[in-house]
């Protein structure tokens, strides 16, 4: 296949990207491929809203910015921060224009909910289901374009460049250039190529490297990965977010994600002998950013000798839990805790990855043609920890910013290739399976993925140490080379990409981590528990 624009994911920051190329080129083919169903995302399972500044009264850019980069612990970049605070509001009022609703209180203004790290309320959201309601918005909107093409259970495998061509491709070759993906076609189980003179990487997170985690099972940091045997550039990858409160359910994954709304409504953590604990760790108490409210579960945790603590709600109201949390309060209540007599049991769970490919303030990767957004980019707004319900203005805002840049690019392309150049991405050959075999043993593969969800869980999880960093770093070598042997041996199977593309994940996580000889943020080491002078990236 071939097609002008392909964008790999259908979460808010693909489509945002495809719907707005699709307009502006409405004579151009744009194709968006997704592994699953094409809601099936973390933009889909996003809970708490959207932040933007929407009270002019009580809010401002200002107050935004600085809550931001208190979050982000001296890491983020202050540029990239004032574009999506003050570009924002606009991409949520379009959002709005396509059909995303939000709440409204009694007078019929937008509800503004307040999460950890906001100094004042400033989350539109729906119920507690936001993202979901986002994603049916543009899904539908989407549909109503004819030059938009959705093609679903589709897994890419790899990013074309020269390499294909036979060319040497290393990390310093400065003229690195993407031509389109290998897929694997999940209907007919067959290897195709697609051809594109530009490449929107959309593909999510990574949480599934862990063994608890917040995420869909989709969310196996394929982008990531991909850019990285691309050779192109990687930063931040140690600053993986721990959600404070994820539903406590012994074998459960993915995990049942209770909203920070919910503390920001008035629900309060106590350990297992009833005590608010927070206020020992924090100023800000239940309200404090996610770093610190994680390690702070963590400790209480360790320290009584338990698996989780409680978010109490008890004395909250119970008419507007159920209206704000209709689906928080039927879950729980699924499993006989009834929130207005109960308290939740909760513990941290991996949520976000603040880092990934690296990109500029245009969505610009380290590899040209290339563009990359949403949570598998790292654009220098979320530093060493994001802000509550950032996560969702950076996809749109770098989703516009990708479209922006990516059609002037284009153009370039396409009044090169008018001029009747012959254009690389025609010569990339079709995928060679010679030689490789069907799997005679699955369990390889999903031993293998059990073993990487416990080495990064009990090594690289909240609190780290040398020591653990160390150990991960040798069992992850093992695993690599029994994975490559699997994958030069054997037919490629979804399985086995996954499982290849969260051990490269789980590299990537750890060689950070080790090269951060510091505590900053989301990155919490014993062996250097304080912040270091010099505040740099980790690019890998």
């Amino acid at each position: 296949m071939q097609t002008d624009f392909l964008v790999i994911g259908s979460g808010i920051a693909g489509l945002t990207y495809a719907l707005k190329v699709a307009q502006a080129k409405p004579d151009k083919k744009v194709v968006v491929i997704t592994k699953a169903q094409s809601d099936e995302t973390n933009t889909k399972y996003a809970q708490g809203g959207i932040a933007g500044v929407w009270d002019d009264v009580n809010d401002s850019y200002q107050k935004h910015i600085e809550d931001t980069l208190i979050a982000g612990d001296g890491l983020c970049n202050e540029k990239i921060v004032e574009i999506v605070v003050k570009e924002g509001p606009e991409r949520i009022r379009e959002i709005i224009k396509w059909g995303a609703e939000f709440d409204k209180d009694a007078t019929g203004d937008y509800s503004l909910g307040k999460e950890g790290g906001h100094s004042v309320n400033r989350i539109l959201h729906h119920k507690d289901v936001t993202g979901k309601e986002m994603e049916r918005a543009m899904l539908q909107t989407i549909q109503a374009l004819p030059n938009i093409q959705l093609i679903t259970h589709c897994f890419v495998i790899d990013l074309l460049t020269q390499h294909h061509l036979g060319y040497l491709v290393t990390k310093s070759t400065l003229d690195i250039e993407c031509y389109g993906v290998y897929v694997l076609n999940l209907v007919n189980n067959e290897i195709e190529k697609i051809t594109a003179k530009v490449t929107v990487l959309a593909t999510g997170g990574n949480g599934q490297a862990y063994r608890t985690t917040t995420n869909p099972i989709i969310a196996t940091g394929d982008g990531v990965a991909m850019v990285y045997r691309a050779k192109g550039r990687i930063e931040n990858m140690e600053f993986i977010q721990f959600h404070p409160t994820a539903l406590y359910q012994p074998g459960v994954s993915p995990s049942f994600l209770i909203t920070e709304a919910v503390r920001g409504d008035g629900g309060i953590l106590r350990n297992k002998t009833g005590e608010a604990f927070m206020e020992k760790y924090d100023a800000r108490k239940d309200l404090a950013p996610r770093d610190i409210v994680a390690r702070a579960i963590d400790s209480e945790m360790k320290k009584n000798g338990t698996e989780h603590v409680y978010l109490d709600c008890r004395h909250m109201s119970q008419e507007k839990f159920i209206h704000h949390f209709p689906n928080i309060y039927e879950k729980c209540l699924s499993i006989g805790i009834d929130v207005t007599k109960d308290m939740i049991p909760v513990a941290p769970a991996a949520h976000y990855s603040c880092g990934g490919i690296k990109t500029d303030e245009h969505a610009r990767t380290s590899i040209r043609n290339l563009y990359a957004c949403g949570e598998c980019a790292s654009t220098g707004l979320h530093g060493a920890n994001r802000l509550a319900s950032n996560s969702l203005l950076e996809a749109m805002v770098f989703g516009h910013r990708a479209y922006l840049d990516s059609i002037k690019r284009f153009e370039e392309v396409d009044d090169y290739l008018s001029l009747g150049n012959n254009w690389a991405g025609n010569n990339i050959p079709d995928w060679n399976a010679e030689g490789t075999r069907e799997p005679k043993e699955m369990i390889l593969i999903t031993q293998s993925l059990k073993e990487l969800q416990q080495i990064m869980s009990d090594y690289v999880g909240i609190v780290r140490t040398n020591v653990r960093l160390a150990r991960a770093s040798k069992r992850l070598d093992l695993l690599f080379e029994e994975t490559e042997e699997l994958y030069r041996s054997t037919k490629v199977s979804p399985q086995l990409c996954e499982l290849r593309n969260l051990i490269t994940v789980g590299y990537l996580i750890v060689k950070g981590a080790s090269f951060r000889k510091e505590s900053r943020g989301l990155h919490f080491n014993t062996d250097y528990p304080e912040k270091s002078a010099l505040v740099e990236n980790i690019v890998l």
